[in-house]
């Protein structure tokens, strides 16, 4: 599909790049959602965030999703950038990005995006504290 991109990285993700990508003349909203790594979590200090993933399942999940979203909602593009490796604080883990003729349909379908890949995405992360690590499995 033309109108998908899908991105598994270890580099750094790049923000102007995916909202230049997603922006079309037939494009009356554009919803982009953009993850960042936080500094606390639960009242514990954030040193870092460490994301792996199973790549081909990630990669097949990741496009299954797009293409739910196109089912679900009259969308034109759907853009998901997921990173992988070590992140501080500040920096961007994920992107997604949804152009339709209509907000609703961008708005609806960039939720749908970030909460699904949570669910079903084979991604995880581990929590770096000043007390230790944790992994935290993406989806519950």
């Amino acid at each position: 599909m033309n109108n998908t991109q899908i991105l598994l990285s270890a580099e750094t993700l790049n923000i102007q790049f995916c909202i230049d990508w997603i922006m079309s003349p037939e494009s009356g909203g554009i919803d982009v959602f953009i993850g960042t790594v936080r500094n606390a979590t639960k009242g514990k200090a954030v040193l870092k965030l460490d994301f792996e993933a199973y790549e081909p399942m990630a990669i097949s999940e990741m496009e299954k999703i797009a293409w739910q979203a196109f089912e679900k909602w009259s969308v034109q593009k759907v853009l998901i950038h997921h990173r992988t490796g070590t992140l501080q604080v500040g920096e961007v883990p994920v992107i997604i990005a949804v152009s339709a003729a209509h907000r609703d349909a961008a708005f609806e379908a960039c939720r749908y995006i970030i909460d699904t890949l949570k669910q079903t995405v084979p991604i995880w992360k581990k929590e770096a504290f000043e007390d230790g690590e944790v992994w935290v499995a993406e989806h519950p």
